[in-house]
């Protein structure tokens, strides 16, 4: 079975472990200590709103790409993100957002094997992907535009996201896609950089239902 490739999405871990006591952390902890750091060093607007929470169980990250032609789904099931932002005034916002690379999978146990490998997402090195912001801009009708940096396996590349909020009963729900090209995240290197195998394109749609945002 060909080792398939999983994208996205969002914090690299920066160089404070060997600050830390000599014992592992749990996974959780790194994420949220990823998300911390990069708003540490991404300057947000003075008057920020409280940051929204995202509620894992009614939310995924898909990738999709194709192999030979045919189309594989895969996902990821760890992530989390710091939302923070008025749908009336989305320009003083932020957005940051975090996924476990460790978690990704294609339901194929043989393949899910490969994927933490250094010629896919090397996890052992680059534990976490991430994404934060650096404009929104409102559309109307409830659809935004957010931009910022795109971090994979320790490569950055600017990327500009359209997304939908709906809201009811409560919640808020964001959703969107993209579209990102795999190689130029190091993503499958010698063999598998032949694209006739597996495209270098790879899509990537998002569902993130979030508490606490204000009112669109």
């Amino acid at each position: 079975m060909l080792p398939l490739l999983p994208l996205l999405p969002l914090l690299p871990l920066l160089p404070l472990l060997p600050l830390l006591p000599n014992r592992p952390l749990p996974r959780t902890s790194l994420l949220g200590l990823s998300i911390a750091t990069s708003l540490l060093f991404c300057p947000l607007p003075a008057a920020a709103e409280p940051a929204a929470k995202l509620v894992p169980a009614q939310s995924e990250i898909v990738f999709i790409t194709k192999q030979m032609g045919v189309p594989v789904e895969g996902k990821f099931k760890r992530f989390d993100a710091l939302i923070a932002f008025d749908p009336k005034k989305p320009e003083t916002g932020s957005v940051a957002f975090a996924i476990d690379t460790t978690s990704a999978t294609l339901g194929i146990p043989e393949t899910d094997a490969e994927l933490p490998k250094p010629t896919w997402l090397g996890v052992g090195k680059f534990p976490a992907a991430s994404f934060q912001s650096t404009s929104l801009k409102g559309l109307g009708g409830g659809r935004f535009e957010v931009a910022g940096k795109l971090t994979i396996k320790g490569v950055a590349r600017e990327l500009v996201v359209p997304v939908a909020l709906t809201q009811a009963s409560g919640l808020s729900v964001a959703t969107g896609s993209f579209a990102v090209k795999r190689l130029e995240f190091n993503i499958g290197e010698g063999e598998w950089a032949d694209t006739s195998m597996i495209a270098n394109d790879v899509q990537v749609r998002f569902k993130l239902t979030l508490t606490g945002l204000g009112a669109l």
